[in-house]
């Protein structure tokens, strides 16, 4: 059975390694590290890995990117797939739209750019202790 996956999605490549790479450091290697520059590249490595029989346990999103935005992403990842945990990374999300994703994709935890390494893992972590 292949390692289950972690998916981190934001618009700006340096974000996205330093997630990669504070959660490697922080999880190990027990985790398949995914990363996708927007929603839709989201969706289609979403696919991909349930096709291959790989189960995604969390979702790190940004909100603010371009075509579709991380609230409504995580919505519809919840109606595919209810049980991943969805954390929301931002600086810019309005509250509207923090809590559409608490009420429509069961937000797991909403968290503010810049982040604290301690902050991410500890709510990465207490997600992962809810499956």
């Amino acid at each position: 059975m292949s390692k289950p996956a972690i998916l981190c999605v934001d618009d700006e490549s340096i974000i996205l390694e330093s997630l990669k790479a504070q959660l490697r450091k922080a999880l190990g290697s027990s985790y398949i590290y995914e990363l996708a520059q927007n929603a839709e590249e989201a969706l289609e490595i979403i696919d991909e890995l349930n096709e291959e029989d790989v189960s995604i346990l969390l979702i790190v999103s940004d909100w603010l990117m371009p075509g579709m935005k991380g609230d409504e992403f995580l919505i519809r990842v919840h109606k595919k797939f209810p049980k991943v945990v969805k954390i929301l990374l931002t600086g810019q999300a309005d509250t509207a739209a923090i809590d559409r994703a608490y009420k429509e994709a069961q937000l797991h935890q909403y968290m503010s750019k810049p982040w604290s390494e301690d902050e991410l893992i500890a709510t990465v972590k207490s997600g992962l202790a809810k499956l």
